[in-house]
This record gives C-alpha cells, sequence and structure tokens, in this order.
C-alpha cells in the first residue's frame, strides 16, 4: 500500500470516529492519536497482574491459601470475562470517555437515565506502592529482627504523595507520550510476570508439590472463620481484585482510533492476557509458600508481607543475601507504578466526561483542556482526590480499608450497571456497534450481573470473628453510606439540574 492511500486511510478513519462522536452527541476535543495497541496497553496496564496478585496475595495465601487462589483464579476469571465481554459489546455501540456512566443513562432509558449516570465511580492503586516501598527498605536495612527501618505512616504517606506528584506530572504529557507510558507498563508486566515465573521456582531451594498448590487447603486463618465454604468465598476476592481495570480502554476511546472496534479489543485481549499471565505468575508464587503460618506473621522480617519474606527466604538460602529478592520487588514496584500512573489517566478522563456534562462542582473549569488537547485540571484534580482519600490512613488503616472497599466495589458495581440495563430495559432496543455477541448478548450480560451481585456480598462479609471494631468490615456501611449520600444528593438536589450526557454540538441522534 502506498504511503498517500494509507493516509487517506486514516483519515477517513478519524472522520468516522468523529462522525460517530457527533452522533453521540459530543465534538472532538481529545487529540485521537492512541491505536488499538496503546488502547489494550492501558487497560491491560491498570489491570496489572503483577499489581493485583502482589498487593493482595496475603488475603488469598489467609483465607484458603493456595487452592482458593490458584483454582478460585480460574473461577472467577470466567465469571469476569462474561462482564468484560458485556462491556466491549456496549463499548462498541457507545464509542465515548463517559464510559459507564454514559452506558448506564443511554440503556437505562430517559425516565432513569440522569440517576443510573450520577452513581458511577474509578479508583486509584499508589497507596500500595507506597506500601511496598516501605518493606523494601525494611528488608534492605536488615529486616524487622534486624533492625531494619520501619517507615511511620506519615513517611508513608510521604512517599505517596510524591508517586502521585510523579504520576501527576506524567499525565500533563500529550498523549504521543502518555501512550508511550501505557505501553511500558504492558511490556513490563509481561516481561516481569514472565521472567519472576521462571526465576522464583529456579532460585527456591525448598518448593511445595504440584499437589499441593492446586489442593491444599489453608484453614488457620487466624481469624476466628472455620466453615470451609466461608473461607473459600473469602479468598476469591483476591482474585476479584487482581481482574478489574479493563473500564480503562472505554475511558480512553475519545483518543483511540477507529473507536468503536479498538475499544472492545482492548478490553477483551487486556482481560484474557491478564487472566493467563496472572494465573502463571499466581502458581509460580505459590509454589514456594512453604510455611504459610510463619509467611504470614507480622514478626517476621518482612513484617507479614507474605511475598516478600517468601522471595527474601528463597534467596537469602540459596546465595546467602536477600538482594536477590529486593530486585524482583523492585521489578514489581516498577509495575505498579505504571499501574498508578495508567490509574490517573482514566480518572482524569472519566473526570473530564462527567465534568463535559456539567455533574462536577466548578465543571467548566475541570473539562478545559489545554493547547495540547490534555485535560490538565482534571489530571491534578485526580492526584488531589486520590490524596485527601489516603490521608484517612492517619486516622486508622480500618478508615482507609474502607475507602478502598468503596473504590474497589464501587469500580464492580458500576461495571455492572450498564450491563443490567443492557440485558433489561434496553434488551429490545439495543443498537449493536461493530463488536458485538450476537444471540448469546443476553445470556452473557445475565451472568455477568448475577457474578458481580454475588461478588458484592462476598465483599460485604465480616473477615474475621468475633466482629469487633478493628476486625469489622466496613465495606458494606461505606459502599452503602456513598450510595445514600448519592441518592440524597440525587433526591434533594442534582435531579433539578443534572440530566445526563448533555450534547455539546448541533446535531445529536444517537441509536
Amino acid at each position: 500500500m502506498s504511503r498517500s492511500v494509507g493516509v487517506v486511510m486514516d483519515a477517513a478513519g478519524a472522520d468516522a470516529d468523529q462522525a460517530r462522536l457527533h452522533q453521540l452527541g459530543y465534538r472532538q476535543e481529545l487529540k485521537r492519536g492512541l491505536s488499538l495497541v496503546s488502547n489494550f496497553a492501558f487497560s491491560f496496564s491498570i489491570i496489572s497482574v503483577l499489581t493485583g496478585v502482589t498487593t493482595t496475595y496475603g488475603t488469598g495465601l489467609r483465607y484458603g491459601g493456595p487452592v482458593s487462589m490458584t483454582l478460585g483464579w480460574l473461577v472467577v476469571a470466567a465469571f469476569n470475562g462474561c462482564v468484560a465481554l458485556s462491556m466491549a459489546e456496549i463499548c462498541s455501540a457507545y464509542p465515548t470517555s463517559g464510559g459507564l456512566y454514559y452506558w448506564s443513562a443511554k440503556l437505562a432509558g430517559k425516565e432513569w437515565a440522569p440517576l443510573a449516570s450520577w452513581w458511577a465511580c474509578t479508583t486509584s492503586v499508589d497507596f500500595s506502592l507506597a506500601q511496598l516501598l516501605q518493606v523494601i527498605i525494611l528488608l534492605a536495612t536488615g529486616g524487622a529482627n534486624g533492625g531494619g527501618y520501619m517507615a511511620s505512616k506519615y513517611v508513608v504517606l510521604a512517599i505517596y504523595s510524591a508517586i502521585l506528584i510523579l504520576h501527576g506530572l506524567i499525565n500533563s504529557l500529550p498523549i504521543r507520550w502518555l501512550s508511550w507510558f501505557g505501553q511500558l507498563g504492558a511490556f513490563w508486566n509481561v516481561a516481569g510476570a514472565f521472567s519472576l515465573t521462571i526465576l522464583i521456582p529456579a532460585v527456591a531451594k525448598e518448593r511445595v508439590s504440584p499437589e499441593f498448590i492446586f489442593t491444599h487447603f489453608n484453614a488457620e486463618n487466624g481469624a476466628g472463620i472455620h466453615d470451609k465454604a466461608y473461607i473459600l468465598a473469602a479468598g476469591l476476592l483476591m482474585s476479584q481484585y487482581s481482574l478489574i481495570g479493563y473500564d480503562t480502554s472505554a475511558h480512553i476511546i475519545e483518543e483511540t482510533k477507529n473507536a468503536d472496534w479498538s475499544g472492545p479489543i482492548g478490553i477483551i485481549t487486556s482481560v484474557a492476557l491478564s487472566t493467563m499471565f496472572g494465573w502463571i505468575y499466581l502458581i509460580a508464587l505459590t509454589s514456594i509458600m512453604t510455611d504459610i503460618p510463619y509467611l504470614l506473621n507480622p514478626s517476621n522480617d518482612a513484617g507479614g508481607y507474605a511475598i516478600a519474606q517468601a522471595l527474601y527466604t528463597s534467596f537469602h538460602r540459596r546465595y546467602g543475601t536477600g538482594a536477590g529478592a529486593l530486585a524482583c520487588l523492585g521489578v514489581i514496584a516498577v509495575a505498579i507504578f505504571l499501574c498508578g500512573s495508567a490509574c490517573i489517566t482514566s480518572n482524569s478522563r472519566m473526570g473530564y466526561a462527567f465534568s463535559r456534562d456539567g455533574a462536577k462542582p466548578l465543571s467548566r473549569v475541570w473539562h478545559r483542556v489545554d493547547s495540547r488537547e490534555v485535560p490538565l485540571n482534571v489530571v491534578w484534580l485526580s492526584v488531589a482526590v486520590a490524596f485527601v482519600m489516603a490521608l484517612t490512613s492517619l486516622g486508622s488503616q480500618v478508615a482507609f480499608q474502607a475507602m478502598v472497599s468503596i473504590a474497589t466495589l464501587g469500580l464492580l458495581i458500576a461495571c455492572a450497571l450498564p450491563v443490567f440495563f443492557r440485558v433489561t430495559t434496553a434488551r429490545r432496543s439495543f443498537v449493536r456497534g461493530p463488536f458485538h455477541l450476537g444471540k448469546y448478548g443476553v445470556v452473557v450480560g445475565w451472568v455477568g450481573v448475577v457474578w458481580v451481585a454475588t461478588v458484592t456480598v462476598l465483599f460485604s462479609l465480616p473477615v474475621a470473628y468475633p466482629v469487633a471494631k478493628e476486625t469489622f468490615n466496613y465495606t458494606p456501611v461505606a459502599v452503602g453510606g456513598v450510595l445514600l449520600l448519592s441518592l440524597v444528593a440525587w433526591v434533594l438536589h442534582a435531579r433539578f439540574w443534572f440530566q445526563g450526557p448533555v450534547t455539546n454540538v448541533d446535531t445529536y441522534n444517537v441509536p
């Protein structure tokens, strides 16, 4: 194909993307410079199995152990895949950065559109990186039992703040540079997971058997929970947490070429590859979990951070030093850093779309884009909100965990809402895009909705008995409180002015 023909086809594609966005009611304001690969890379970087598995592995190890993680991962992946497929189908029909909230509005019907839009939310992950860096510093300086430096909560918050500022600076760059960071994140996760999967079992002098990896059940959780079904249910949460964030492909879709195809394919491929690499990485980690009670014990050198302690012990036994373990943790830390940067990207684009419809205070400020077509104001708003959320950690870890619960469970509910409306109010009126599930769309959607409803219950169960203020699971209170406040705000104020997605072009005809 000649270069001139290629340019003509690119121009035609850009015109088609812009025309479809106009049909949805919006003019092109962000620079459309992302390819399918770049779109995929952002979602893959946010799912980041190195981030999700590493930071929540201790939860899975405590509740059920190997069997709840290795086999539980496959169960979660199957149902989570149904949610992803349904979201991809909707994304193809409505390729706009509003994503979850816009889809909910259009699929819920005119009467319920504004209320459905009012309930969407996103999240951030940088605090887990600050905590991991704390553990790396602790081990590098001798460990908890060797006089190592244990950072205070104020130091951890300072590290977290520095990370947020770096992410704000990265997200202030033009989209062509931001695309590079997204692709770096995808590459790093693949290369990191592959390398660690080979290295970890090779270094360890002591490894568990394959039978242990796939069948061992850990009932000694130290949380007073003895029912096996209950324990397994709690253990599934690690896998679910590790496989969220793929809605990012939708939030950056107005910056993606051939949007109504690239967006849904970005969702599907990011989930599929994350599922595969995550499971392999999970098996490699579990192969060195030879003493579960010790690895979870807060008095070990890593302060109870199971993966860090297992790696440290393995390298120390093989080479007489834990330096290799610190290098492995450094690889994971970089993956978490790139994941956090992509989270700010996703949050800022969602905030931009929400502000474009006048749904935020000072929406005109947050909706502005600079001369490079970057929504700079809302990027730094995302940074500021993430910092304020982390301030709760200074009061108590319980309060901070409640905030994390709002983000995690809120995102799952937000993902399920448009799928629910797709299979109910819009079952007969839904107009498919280039990517669709055909006659299986409704069935797949219902499976996804039922799964999210199930996970919502699991996230809300007590995780320790007897229940006390230190061990109480504040998830249902926190999430329920947010939903209640949203509903009250809607009834008393927002319903009088917020009407959901608002056109900013002259022609507006959404099928």
